[in-house]
């Protein structure tokens, strides 16, 4: 199995700042890409950020400039995490919604390709 865990989420006063983590662990040979989407409240799970393996990056248009995704990718060692951050600077209240890891997986005991998302983290911008 594979386990996607976000932390990091919380409530911040506009202009803040918070960090997200995401760690993937589990049956992993390998993973492509790495992201971050949000969700608010009655609308669609849009993409904010992501990060491929080679650290090649996008973002949304409303997120350039404020928003940086960055990434570990495992060392060959037991237990070994794959983690992606998203640091968030200059936040708004538009930005209020829950945040979703997504991780693109080789998986290990198949070779297949699989899509996983974490639970999500509560981001809160208000005065």
């Amino acid at each position: 199995q594979v386990q996607v865990v976000e932390s990091g989420g919380g409530l911040v006063q506009p202009g803040g700042s918070l960090r997200l983590s995401c760690a993937a662990s589990g049956d992993i040979f390998s993973i492509n890409t790495m992201g971050w989407y949000r969700q608010a409240p009655g609308k669609e799970r849009d993409l904010v950020a992501t990060i491929t393996s080679g650290g090649r990056t996008t973002y949304a248009d409303s997120d350039k400039g404020r928003f940086t995704i960055s990434r570990d990718n495992a060392k060959n060692t037991d237990n070994a995490k794959n983690t992606v951050y998203l640091q968030m600077n200059s936040l708004k209240p538009e930005d209020t919604a829950v945040y979703y890891c997504n991780a693109d997986v080789v998986v290990l005991s198949t070779g297949l390709h699989r899509n996983y998302w974490g639970q999500g983290t509560q981001v809160t911008v208000s005065s």
